[in-house]
C-alpha cells in the first residue's frame, strides 16, 4: 500500500469493489509523504495495511478489507494470493513481480502489472495463458532487487497516473467492458506527453524501466 498500491486501494474502494486484500509489511515513513496518497504526518510509523483498511472503511464501510502484514516472496506468494479473483500489484522490485506472476498463473487468476520510474510508467494485464514479464525482462534470475526508480525518484503524479490505469484494467476485467491490455505493454512518458503500445511475443525481450 505504497505509491502505486495506496492509490489502487483508494480507487477500488471508491469504485465499490466489495472485498480487498491488502498485502504489505512496511510502515509509513517521512519519505513516503511526497507520493503515497495514504501517507500523512499522523500516520507516520503506522503499518500501511492498517492505514489502508481504515481509509477504505472511511470511504465505504460495506467493503470487507483483509490485511496481511507480510513481505511477499516467491515462497509465500501463492499462499498470500490464494482465494483472490484478480491481483493488481504495487510492488517496488521485479523479483517480487515475477513471484506474483508465477503464483497468478498457477492459481489461474489475472494479474495487472504496473511499474514506475521518474516521469514514466508501464503496465499490462497478464492472464495465465498470456505472454508475461519474461518477454520484457528476460529470466528472473538475472534481475536486480533495486529498480531504476531508486535513482530517478518518482514525482507525486507518476504513481497516481499508473495506478489509475491499473484500476481501469481491473474494472474492465470485472465488468467485461472494454479490452484489457493483454500481450502488449503500455508505455507512458509524462515528460514527453506520450503513450505507446508494444506488442509482445514469447520471444520478445524489451526493457526500459
Amino acid at each position: 500500500a505504497g505509491g502505486l498500491g495506496s492509490t489502487i486501494v483508494e480507487l477500488l474502494a471508491r469504485q465499490g469493489v466489495g472485498h480487498l486484500v491488502v498485502i504489505d509489511d512496511d510502515c509509513f515513513a517521512e519519505q513516503d509523504l511526497n507520493r503515497q496518497i495514504m501517507s500523512a504526518e499522523r500516520n507516520l510509523g503506522q503499518p500501511k495495511v492498517t492505514v489502508a483498511a481504515r481509509r477504505t472503511r472511511e470511504i465505504n464501510s460495506a467493503i470487507t478489507v483483509t490485511t496481511r502484514r507480510e513481505r511477499l516472496t516467491r515462497e509465500n506468494a501463492r499462499r498470500l494470493l490464494n482465494g483472490a479473483q484478480l491481483v493488481a500489484d504495487g510492488l517496488d522490485n521485479l523479483p517480487s513481480r515475477f513471484a506474483v506472476e508465477q503464483a497468478c498463473r498457477e492459481l489461474g487468476i489475472p494479474y495487472v502489472y504496473g511499474t514506475i520510474a521518474g516521469f514514466s510508467g508501464q503496465l499490462m494485464t497478464i492472464f495465465a495463458q498470456d505472454t508475461g514479464l519474461p518477454s520484457i525482462y528476460g529470466p528472473c534470475n538475472a534481475l536486480s532487487e533495486r529498480g531504476i526508480e531508486t535513482a530517478t525518484g518518482n514525482p507525486a503524479a507518476t504513481p497516481a497516473m499508473i495506478a489509475a490505469l491499473q484500476v481501469q484494467e481491473v474494472i474492465k476485467i470485472i465488468t467485461g467492458i472494454g479490452t484489457p491490455t493483454r500481450n502488449q505493454i503500455l508505455l507512458v512518458d509524462a515528460s514527453q506527453g506520450t503513450a505507446d503500445r508494444i506488442e509482445l511475443t514469447k520471444r520478445s525481450k524489451w526493457h526500459q524501466l
